[in-house]
């Protein structure tokens, strides 16, 4: 969090190290809701799944959570001198009492959330549950309108739960605070990804125009110029008229996608944002499920997609070259829908291994399909950063989805009866493959 210093203190932290332990404890924050949401952890095959009562269909969430009676309490107004009330406020949480020789304890991470007007919030989830099942018109990417939103609905999962009644919240990290001055961050509670989608063009650019003035026009932006608040950009599309006013914000992103496709330079960089998961598109693979699908694994890798993609996306049909005649290899042209969400959660819970290439971005939400079916996945991709990469052993989360024999073909060579995770290389043109 970066707000202004003040020289009176000897002793105040810079803002600078405010700001990074802002951003390290929403990397706790957001890591916790990635296990949450991928959608459930799989734990060891024959162990119970931790709290089976929390609804993890977005859908089903959305019609329960616009249909509670409780409505959450209006926040406090701003204090008219903003400044002075966090300059008070944090001297009390560094030092605790100020005749004590020790710094007080490091307290959850604190949040205040913006009451923003409904048109923003609530409207926006009402448009989308009164006609997703309508929206059938397709993407330029195949994927029906409704999925794609779905795909980005964790802005909706993390705003869902800081207003939860505390007794209903799954984050016990992270706290909500109802005055500014005791906030660490501030989040935007704007559905970006609805309202590009749902809304027609020059309608749905209008709406970004009056939420960044809502949200500029508030004392604590004014103070840090944003440094302290969170928004929600995760599909690539969302937001990107107004982006470069608001490039000094902590987003949440998809990705980093440093090829300058999606992102202007100097608008998204790791030290600043947060990368969150895409919400898988097939069903939970549970304990039960992966229990019974370990001896019928007989396919060695799958992919079921588009084929021909974008930018790093292209590499697809250079694998299907080269793996066109590769033996227990399934890699086949798919569409999005019903249909197709089938065919993919069959194919990915009878393989030992996914195939994740890039798609117009770098990354993909195959990758997350890929875990939650109990499925080992291959990522082929350049200038990918992973959700919590730093917090996160991929590895180790492929090695325990499925307790398996390992085989790997490549070159004709097979290694067999190895029963650890293994990581090599091998390339594509100029591709990496990760295994």
């Amino acid at each position: 969090m970066a707000g202004k210093q003040f020289p009176s203190l000897a002793h105040t932290r810079p803002a600078s190290s405010r700001c990074l332990f802002a951003v390290g404890a929403l990397l706790l924050f957001s890591a916790v809701y990635f296990l949450l949401l991928s959608p459930a952890k799989p734990g060891p095959i024959g162990s119970p799944i931790s709290n089976p009562s929390i609804t993890t269909s977005f859908v089903a969430s959305l019609d329960q959570f616009l249909d509670s009676p409780y409505y959450p309490a209006v926040s406090s107004p701003a204090p008219s001198d903003l400044d002075a009330a966090i300059r008070k406020e944090e001297e009390t949480r560094l030092y605790g009492d100020p005749g004590g020789l020790w710094p007080a304890a490091h307290a959850p991470l604190r949040v205040y959330v913006y009451e923003m007007p409904r048109k923003f919030t609530y409207d926006l989830l009402r448009l989308f549950r009164d006609s997703y099942r309508d929206t059938t018109n397709l993407t330029s990417n195949g994927s029906p309108v409704h999925r794609l939103i779905e795909q980005h609905s964790i802005d909706y999962w993390l705003w869902a739960d800081l207003i939860a009644p505390e007794s209903q919240r799954l984050l016990k990290n992270v706290i909500r605070v109802q005055q500014q001055e005791e906030a660490d961050i501030f989040y935007v509670p704007f559905f970006t990804t609805i309202s590009y989608f749902l809304l027609e063009k020059q309608k749905c650019k209008a709406l970004y125009r009056e939420a960044l003035k809502w949200v500029t026009d508030q004392p604590a932006w004014q103070r840090s110029e944003g440094r302290d608040h969170i928004i929600p950009v995760h599909h690539p599309w969302s937001f990107k008229s107004v982006r470069r006013f608001v490039k000094k914000a902590i987003w949440l992103l998809p990705d980093m996608d440093s090829t300058g496709n999606w992102y202007k330079p100097g608008q998204v960089y790791l030290e600043k944002d947060v990368i969150l998961p895409y919400v898988p598109n097939v069903d939970l693979c549970d304990y039960k499920c992966a229990s019974e699908t370990q001896s019928k694994r007989s396919m060695l890798l799958f992919f079921r997609g588009r084929l021909k993609r974008n930018a790093g996306g292209k590499v697809r049909s250079k694998l299907v070259t080269e793996l066109k005649d590769a033996e227990d290899v399934v890699i086949e042209e798919g569409t999005a829908g019903a249909e197709g969400k089938v065919a993919a959660q069959n194919g990915m819970r009878k393989s030992l291994f996914c195939l994740n290439p890039a798609g117009d971005t770098p990354s993909s939400a195959r990758l997350f399909d890929a875990i939650v079916s109990g499925c080992i996945p291959v990522i082929i991709s350049d200038e990918l950063e992973l959700p919590f990469e730093g917090i996160l052993d991929y590895r180790k989360v492929a090695g325990k989805l499925v307790n398996i024999k390992l085989h790997i073909q490549r070159s004709r060579r097979v290694v067999r009866e190895s029963r650890s995770l293994c990581t090599c290389e091998c390339r594509v043109g100029n591709t990496t493959m990760m295994l």
